[in-house]
């Protein structure tokens, strides 16, 4: 699911030793941690960012600015040069909501779609994997693409109800026969859906999928509001259905080709996957990642699918991944990809925005795993804001980081 609001999870967590960066900077606000084996470390000055700027930012998030963050990572030019945890007691926060029933916690108050559980949000039973929730909607897309590569997926071109017995399925008109996997990997599918409500909200339709017993059922059954391709409309159940899909298309399960074709290449060992009642992985939120394995996920799209000199997934589908199929808020310039979500930034000399685009994942509560590719830089914040309130939106993250760039 994504979320627009979001917190965070939190039992008693073991302590961080302080870690004494190189520019032997105190951690006066957020817990320093040592980097992750697999990413060199450096000092901020010498990859070109300016410490005190970004002790600022890590001053406001610990003063809770920005709600209730868990992390902060600052990669460039491949090393770390910025790591903070910020400790929360979820199970204090959330105490009260996650005994009573309600959209977030519509099943079992003690289960993992619970999202007040400290147990199982937003670290996996206490430890550091992190919910990632729809930043999992970026990554099976990003399995996708490998499968694509590996040319054990069809064509994006492919109808949706080939994946199915159009006979069992509800609604049918013309507009669902014309629904392409394309059209789900865009968020332009032409379902009625109505996930800008709040998740609080009954009315949600992703939280109706949410506490349905069967959600492929559940999605593929709903009318059609629009010719699919004509707008984006977010729906979580469009990226759950592409999970439903993975299983008939190859036979495999998402989550073990995964493993297999994605994760291991990068190294990443450890994570966690929901499953949904019916057993599918869930592709529209499950995942828990460490947020050191997260950043090479992002690393990857960002050297062209290139890993350590072998190609994970073709360039053809990161450029495809991340150019503008849709507009998400023509204000803004927000545009979104193949399960992408574009942002702009900088600013031409008229002070406009210009035509350059980050790339990022989404999920409920403040996951942000960014790349600002000009600046060579990787940026993931974890969070677990999910009541409204303060959060980190990705245009401040974006913004604060940048004004600590000194040197391209």
């Amino acid at each position: 699911m994504l979320r627009w609001a979001e917190p965070l999870e939190a039992n008693v967590r073991s302590a961080w030793i302080v870690f004494l960066s190189a520019l032997a900077l105190p951690a006066l606000f957020g817990q320093a941690v040592p980097p992750a084996k697999a990413w060199p470390q450096a000092s901020p000055q010498a990859v070109g960012l300016d410490p005190a700027a970004l002790a600022g930012f890590d001053a406001d998030i610990a003063a809770g600015k920005y709600g209730h963050i868990d992390s902060m990572l600052v990669i460039r030019h491949g090393k770390v040069a910025y790591d903070r945890t910020y400790a929360q007691d979820y199970a204090k926060i959330y105490a009260a909501p996650a005994r009573e029933p309600g959209p977030l916690n519509p099943h079992d108050p003690t289960g993992p779609y619970n999202y007040f559980n400290p147990w199982w949000h937003p670290y996996y039973r206490g430890g550091d994997l992190h919910t990632l929730q729809s930043v999992t909607k970026t990554i099976s897309s990003a399995t996708i693409g490998v499968a694509v590569t590996r040319h054990e997926f069809p064509s994006l071109d492919t109808p949706v109800l080939k994946f199915f017995d159009e006979g069992k399925v509800r609604n049918v008109d013309a507009r669902k026969r014309r629904m392409t996997l394309r059209h789900l990997l865009t968020m332009t599918a032409g379902f009625e859906w109505h996930e800008d409500l709040p998740y609080s909200d009954p009315r949600n339709t992703g939280t109706l999928m949410e506490a349905a017993d069967d959600w492929v059922r559940y999605v593929i059954d709903q009318p059609m509001s629009d010719e699919p391709g004509a707008r984006f409309n977010y729906n979580s159940g469009a990226s759950q259905l592409l999970g439903h899909i993975f299983r008939v298309a190859t036979g495999q399960d998402i989550e073990e080709y995964a493993a297999r074709n994605l994760f291991a290449p990068l190294g990443i060992e450890r994570f966690y996957w929901k499953r949904i009642p019916s057993g599918l992985a869930d592709t529209e939120g499950g995942l828990y990642l460490e947020r050191h394995d997260l950043a090479k996920l992002m690393l990857l799209f960002h050297q062209s699918g290139v890993w350590e000199g072998k190609q994970i997934v073709s360039a053809e589908w990161v450029k495809e991944s991340l150019a503008p199929a849709v507009t998400v808020n023509e204000k803004a310039g927000v545009k979104y990809g193949l399960k992408w979500w574009l942002y702009p930034y900088g600013k031409d000399p008229s002070g406009k925005d210009d035509a350059r685009l980050a790339f990022a994942g989404s999920g409920f509560g403040g996951q942000l795993p960014i790349v600002i590719p000009d600046y060579d830089l990787v940026i993931v914040f974890t969070a677990w804001n999910i009541l409204g309130g303060p959060g980190l939106r990705h245009r401040d993250a974006i913004d604060r980081i940048l004004a600590a760039v000194k040197t391209p």
